[in-house]
């Protein structure tokens, strides 16, 4: 089979002479007045088209530029507030907190500090050799201050009058009454004076002087006074006895501390010192109850108690 011969090459698609290879230009493409038209890239469109668009943006004022800044801070804050959203909350729940116990002890203190909770009332608890009413018409001073207002020195002041009184308690009872819980001091005998008879408690106070024994109180006689360790050892012992022992007790003697003795009625008891007085005590009563006849008692070894 033969080829086809070739097309015919016309004048204008002739290579040049001299080899080289035209670039850029078309040689068909002429204007009418016989010039090349040069041939127009895309990237070379491209930027022309850019150029032209930033040539027709206008200019940026300075208020632009503040109001993009500003558009820009506020934007930022939105941010900062939506990620910080549960902190401030936990904040304002303890802000809330700490108010409402700031309120409530502070409406507390208020209240009890008004006149609202004033004393009205003075109750008087646990005294019997002592007067009630006595001691309420001392405390009466108070009535009319609140009682978180209550001068304790002032109440101490008004119960030193009463030498029973051991120690006492106030206790406020809102919204009107204050109680005083009083201890009265338990007499241990009288001391024989110059002055009469003087009723003394185990601590050696001076609770009343009267012209003849008092009816009850066993006479103490004690070498060295009521500051002495003797004093303080014959105290103890009365003390310990029990009712109807103590009911029968006319004398108690002691020149040491280990050295007591006792007369119940016509009975006399060797007591020794004040330890286990407690359990002397109850020796002592199983003696008395055992040898009714007996006048002679020595419990001072309560393990081995003597009755004659």
């Amino acid at each position: 089979m033969r080829r086809p011969a070739p097309l015919p090459v016309t004048p204008d698609e002739q290579p040049p002479a001299d080899g080289s290879v035209r670039r850029g230009r078309r040689t068909d493409d002429r204007a009418p007045d016989g010039l090349v038209t040069p041939i127009t890239t895309a990237d070379e469109e491209a930027t022309d088209d850019r150029a032209a668009a930033e040539a027709e943006e206008p200019l940026l004022t300075q208020r632009d530029v503040w109001r993009a800044a500003r558009a820009r801070r506020k934007a930022l804050k939105s941010e900062i507030r939506r990620f910080t959203q549960r902190s401030r909350r936990r904040r304002m729940l303890w802000l809330g907190v700490l108010g409402a116990f700031v309120l409530l002890i502070g409406g507390t203190a208020l209240t009890a500090y008004s006149p609202l909770f004033a004393v009205q009332k003075v109750t008087v608890v646990g005294a019997s050799a002592l007067d009630p009413a006595q001691i309420e018409s001392a405390l009466s001073e108070q009535i009319g201050t609140p009682l978180a207002l209550v001068d304790a020195g002032e109440v101490k002041a008004a119960l030193v009058a009463f030498p029973l009184i051991e120690t006492y308690a106030l206790e406020a009872k809102p919204p009107h009454e204050l109680t005083v819980r009083i201890v009265e001091r338990t007499p241990v005998g009288v001391l024989k004076t110059d002055a009469g008879y003087t009723v003394v408690d185990a601590a050696g106070v001076a609770l009343a002087t009267t012209d003849s024994q008092p009816e009850g109180q066993p006479l103490l006689e004690i070498e060295g006074g009521t500051d002495s360790a003797a004093f303080e050892s014959a105290g103890l012992v009365v003390r310990s006895l029990p009712a109807d022992l103590r009911a029968q007790l006319t004398r108690v003697q002691a020149s040491s501390t280990d050295d007591v003795t006792l007369a119940l009625g016509d009975k006399n008891v060797v007591w020794g010192s004040s330890e286990e007085s407690a359990l002397k005590a109850v020796v002592l009563s199983r003696l008395v109850a055992g040898n009714p006849d007996a006048r002679n008692f020595d419990v001072s070894t309560p393990d081995v108690g003597i009755a004659g």
